[in-house]
């Protein structure tokens, strides 16, 4: 039975080893891909340091001068997919360029538990 168990606790994987396999695995399976009319998400990563999950987008149209930083909270708010983050305290980044400038970055944000707890 010790052997067992101990088995089974090597095997578990840390929160930030979930974090970071998610994020790599939603960017090669996933991405690019739209997420809205004039929004593409790019790719996510980890940045363990920090523990923040960091989503970058391309955007065009409307969306290219004007993101909204009230929907982009609220959205981290009513997330249940990153619920186990969320309760560890993580911090959520967004960078959205220019999809005609990729080099130009139109809008950034990091939001940190006190913004959505």
């Amino acid at each position: 039975m010790l052997l067992l168990s101990g088995f089974l606790l090597s095997c578990q994987e840390s929160l930030e080893d979930k974090c970071a396999r998610e994020a790599k695995e939603y960017t090669e399976k996933k991405c690019p891909a739209p997420i809205g009319e004039n929004i593409v998400i790019d790719s996510m990563s980890f940045e363990r340091s920090t523990h923040t999950l960091h989503y970058y987008y391309s955007i065009k149209g409307a969306a290219d001068s004007n993101p909204n930083i009230n929907l982009l909270l609220s959205q981290i708010k009513n997330a249940t997919s990153i619920k186990d983050y969320k309760d560890a305290g993580y911090n959520f980044a967004y960078t959205y360029r220019s999809g005609k400038d990729k080099n130009k970055v139109v809008f950034e944000a990091v939001f940190k538990p006190e913004d959505y707890k």
